[in-house]
């Protein structure tokens, strides 16, 4: 057994809409966009991550970038299996004369469906995986915040990635109860395009609507320590020559409204189904929030507004996930029962 662990290679990769992160020796060893740039003419994938992002949005017609999932899920299968591998050969892990066999842990979105998780195994497996364990998101960012899911304790999560927003209950090392809604920080994005075209007739890309989000997005209207405001640069929709315009925080807090509203709902419902004894752990706990979309200015002010409850955002909450899977791998058998 000794001699075949040591050919073996364990990773722990969080697989996301908008970024995949890779945990190898317990340190983020690659921390990269989801998308590839492929050569239209002959299927040649030229780049990914990083490269293929500054491309995203830039391209001529030879070339397209594709962002191979999409809520959570794989869309293209040959791009993610083609990501997978190339994320894995950013590592660096070389067999001295046998390639070491691969042993991963991936987490995926509560709400999958068993196609859906088919594809994921499969994608890995086609990447070079010998074995592969699926952990739920929100499992693995219980864990990555640092709370011990083994106990008969009950403790929300509110995962907010870029393509589906989890909401979990947790205890005992098993999920309660659940909702996953496809409503995440790509939805915000579009909400902000939408917003520049109706309200200020600029068309912006998707890149340029990330960017608003980070400078400028917020949940509430009124915050206590507000951003700059924002110049935007894009093509005016009645001219066709580029222009700038600058936005403030409150007309992004007014175009994102809807979406939020509608994370704000699921958490109603998820409150609404959970049992009474763990509904009292949770006014005691609070709200845990992890993912990218958790960062959004005044979300946690928000949601605190809404359930009167406490909420905690995870320290790192973008790597919250990633790393829970990355604990999950290590301690294999202490969370055998959780891992798929």
């Amino acid at each position: 057994m000794g001699l075949f662990s040591f050919f073996t290679k364990e990773i722990a990769i969080d697989l996301g809409t908008a970024n995949t992160i890779i945990i190898y020796n317990d340190k983020v060893v690659v921390d990269e966009p989801s998308i590839v740039a492929i050569e239209r003419s002959s299927d040649k994938i030229i780049a990914i991550g990083k490269r293929a992002q500054m491309m995203h949005g830039k391209t001529h017609e030879n070339i397209k970038t594709i962002r191979p999932l999409r809520d959570g899920v794989i869309a293209n299968f040959q791009a993610a299996e083609y990501m997978i591998r190339e994320m894995i050969k950013m590592i660096g892990i070389r067999g001295s004369i046998f390639p070491p066999a691969l042993k991963m842990v991936i987490c995926i979105p509560s709400g999958i469906t068993e196609v859906e998780e088919r594809a994921v195994k499969d994608s890995a497996e086609q990447a070079g995986a010998k074995e592969v364990k699926l952990i739920h998101e929100p499992m693995a960012a219980a864990i990555g915040i640092g709370i011990d899911v083994l106990e008969p304790t009950g403790n929300m999560i509110i995962d907010i990635g870029g393509g589906t927003c989890e909401i979990a209950v947790i205890t005992l090392g098993g999920i309660v109860n659940n909702k996953s809604i496809r409503v995440a920080g790509d939805d915000f994005n579009a909400d902000i395009e939408d917003y520049m075209r109706k309200q200020h007739n600029i068309n912006i890309g998707e890149r340029t609507a990330e960017r608003i989000k980070i400078e400028v997005g917020a949940a509430l209207p009124e915050l206590d320590n507000p951003p700059d405001d924002y110049a935007v640069h894009g093509r005016d929709m009645l001219t066709g020559i580029p222009k700038e315009i600058i936005v403030n925080y409150t007309e992004i807090a007014h175009c994102l409204d809807k979406s939020i509203l509608k994370i704000e709902t699921a958490v109603m419902q998820a409150l609404e189904m959970t049992p009474p004894e763990l509904s009292a752990d949770i006014f005691r706990t609070g709200v845990y929030l992890a993912g990218g979309g958790s960062m959004l200015r005044g979300f946690d002010k928000r949601l605190h507004l809404k359930t009167k409850l406490p909420i905690h955002v995870a320290e790192d909450p973008l790597r919250a996930v990633a790393r829970g899977t990355g604990i999950a791998l290590k301690n294999y058998d202490k969370f055998t029962f959780l891992i798929k």
